[in-house]
């Protein structure tokens, strides 16, 4: 397993934190799975399995115990903070909460990257040859097309506080494009949204996925949107994968907590 063809690997990572009574607890054990460039992996699992945990692995804020780490292929279990601020500027979190500056409106917060680049001297990747910053008529732009591609346009001026989860988690994609990451990470996309918010989530991350490709891990407990954006699926169960395959893969097994997990997803929702 392994090679320049993976953007991301995880080779036997192990991590456990202190336990408030004493000893620890360990939450990933032996954690082994990769994602290979442009391609989209969902990891799964119930709360508290660790998913969180691998994801901040993935962006450095957490170290492993044992094991290694490699991002766009550097091992980055030893990186120092401005080493990891090199690779993080290639990467695009999703929070949950979606994570929007509350004092700037939809559109603001959507060129925030575009103008941190300019402010920095950084040209566009889609600049037109000349080197040049982006400049505001280009960044007004870009966040039109990029408000239009989440279906958001007529919203550009209201304030996050206007907006429902939803629309935020939207926004927050928005953003996470306009960074024109190499790789974008959603932290469990659909939680906290209604049925129906959740599937019009489900279907701007496929679409997106279909029109730029770039390579994506969701973190997410909703088996209806995995099954549905991801190349690849991680089922973790007790800080072990309990599977790595493909989605007919995943359908097709008959281990008992991959089925067991089917199983549970598959209960009416009250």
């Amino acid at each position: 397993m392994g090679g320049a063809d993976n953007y991301i690997e995880f080779h036997q990572v192990t991590k456990s934190f202190p336990r408030p009574e004493g000893g620890e607890q360990r939450v990933l054990d032996q954690v082994s799975f990769l994602v290979p460039r442009g391609e989209t992996v969902a990891i799964l699992g119930r709360s508290g399995v660790g998913k969180s945990v691998t994801l901040k692995h993935i962006v450095g804020f957490l170290k492993p115990d044992r094991g290694r780490v490699l991002v766009d292929g550097q091992d980055i279990a030893d990186f120092d903070e401005e080493q990891l601020a090199a690779i993080r500027r290639h990467m695009a979190l999703v929070f949950q909460s979606g994570a929007l500056f509350d004092s700037l409106t939809v559109g603001e917060n959507v060129a925030f990257p575009l103008r941190e680049r300019a402010l920095q001297g950084e040209p566009s990747r889609r600049s037109r040859g000349d080197g040049l910053a982006l400049q505001e008529e280009e960044i007004e732009r870009r966040v039109r097309a990029l408000l239009e591609t989440v279906d958001l346009e007529e919203h550009a001026d209201l304030m996050p506080a206007d907006l429902s989860t939803g629309m935020k988690r939207a926004v927050a994609i928005a953003r996470a494009l306009a960074a024109e990451p190499d790789c974008i990470l959603y932290d469990e996309p659909t939680t906290m949204v209604d049925p129906l918010m959740a599937q019009t989530i489900t279907g701007l991350i496929l679409r997106l996925k279909e029109k730029y490709r770039k390579t994506s891990v969701v973190v997410t407990h909703d088996v209806r949107l995995a099954e549905r954006v991801a190349d690849r699926l991680v089922m973790l169960h007790q800080g072990r994968v309990a599977f790595f395959g493909t989605p007919p893969e995943w359908q097709a097994s008959q281990d008992p907590e991959v089925e067991a997990f089917r199983a549970l997803d598959a209960l009416p929702k009250g």
